[in-house]
């Protein structure tokens, strides 16, 4: 295969301030310790270079939720917006099913079993997104766990046939993926160049994320068949960035860069600016480091007030669900730093928070995730919240 080289690489200016500081929370709550960092690494792919056009973020924003759009779900782990307002996508890690949400009523409705899934621990149906050409082909990927790994398919759904029996087969486009009781990673998502990216987990193996020829922690990039995409930064290889443990949010801002959210251990989780080819240091790293191999956050958090998952980019800023810190988090960007200190919403008020997607506009869905296993359920949990945002 010929791999050709991506033009037009933003390069981050490498930065050696640590800013630390408290945190405002917008959920109340003690304010926990957050640090930002310039990345000393570049961007996604077409992006020009970092800050040139670029305006900063308001420091401080707001969250209002504006209604409950569903209740009542069990276990949901991914979202994908039908276009033009037809609904939502929900996946169910545990049952692994899909289900349609009726943006106006709430109604749920089952699609049907994704074959194959084999959930335990933190596996199970993960991720979904819908083909770019999903108007006229109706495929709908997945990220789930089986019997032997982690692994990619895709579906045919069919609006026509009876509910729970619409979805077609599973066509695995891309399996051996490490499996385990943790780090499974699960997030997919389609690029603005169309490729297919997918966040792994080293699933609790540390070593396999800094192996160049493992799938375990890493971001990959993929066309929508399967194969590496053309203009990887490794030769025939799928692998986009490397040495993430737990990779759980991907998001693109409006000059086409990557971000992605990660699980840290027990000191800071991060959230990145991702560089094509980018080492982001795990496990010789866990946050910011001063060995310049390694790609350093925008933004970290101790765990406990994170344990970030999805995110969404709207109108300058990265939203972040957070499930042990139970908040959702606000962060300003400048480029592809940090333009202010993050700031928190919801805390406590909705629990666990699973999924972010951009719904158009200043609004976003929020999903809650309290039927985990590790959450606190209430009555109604868990639910599709719409908000807005600023």
């Amino acid at each position: 295969m010929i791999v050709q080289r991506r033009a037009g690489t933003a390069v981050l200016a490498a930065a050696g301030l640590l800013l630390v500081v408290g945190c405002s929370s917008g959920g109340g709550g003690a304010p926990p310790l957050w640090a930002a960092s310039a990345s000393a690494g570049a961007s996604s792919s077409a992006a020009a270079s970092a800050g040139a056009g670029d305006s900063a973020a308001p420091a401080k924003g707001s969250v209002k939720v504006l209604r409950t759009v569903a209740e009542g779900l069990k276990s949901p782990w991914g979202l994908a917006p039908l276009p033009g307002g037809a609904g939502l996508l929900v996946s169910d890690r545990d049952d692994g099913t899909i289900s349609k949400v009726d943006e106006k009523t709430g109604k749920t409705t089952e699609l049907g079993v994704v074959s194959g899934v084999s959930a335990a621990g933190e596996g199970g149906l993960l991720g979904i997104a819908l083909s770019p050409g999903f108007a006229s082909d109706h495929m709908i990927y997945a990220y789930f766990t089986s019997a032997s790994d982690n692994r990619i398919v895709r579906m045919l759904w069919d609006e026509s046939k009876p509910a729970k029996e619409q979805l077609g087969a599973p066509d695995t486009i891309f399996k051996g993926i490490p499996k385990g009781l943790i780090h499974n990673g699960g997030r997919i998502a389609f690029g603005p160049d169309g490729m297919l990216y997918a966040g792994t987990g080293e699933s609790g193996q540390r070593g396999l994320a800094q192996d160049k020829n493992s799938l375990g922690g890493k971001i990959l990039r993929l066309t929508p068949e399967g194969a590496p995409a053309p203009g990887n930064p490794f030769p025939d290889s799928p692998v986009y960035s490397y040495g993430h443990r737990n990779v759980q949010g991907l998001a693109w801002d409006d000059r086409q860069r990557l971000f992605a959210s990660e699980f840290g251990q027990d000191t800071w989780d991060e959230l990145n600016a991702i560089k094509p080819g980018g080492n982001y240091g795990w496990p010789n790293a866990e946050g910011r480091s001063d060995d310049p191999k390694y790609v350093n956050p925008i933004a970290e958090w101790h765990t406990d007030d994170a344990s970030p998952s999805g995110i969404a980019y709207v109108g300058g800023v990265i939203w972040m669900a957070a499930l042990k810190g139970q908040r959702l988090w606000r962060v300003p960007l400048d480029g592809t730093t940090a333009a202010a200190e993050p700031q928190a919403f919801l805390t406590g008020e909705y629990g666990r928070l699973r999924t972010v997607v951009a719904a158009g506009g200043d609004k976003v869905w929020l999903v809650t995730s309290n039927t985990d296993g590790r959450g606190k359920p209430k009555a109604g949990d868990d639910r599709i919240l719409e908000l807005e945002v600023e």
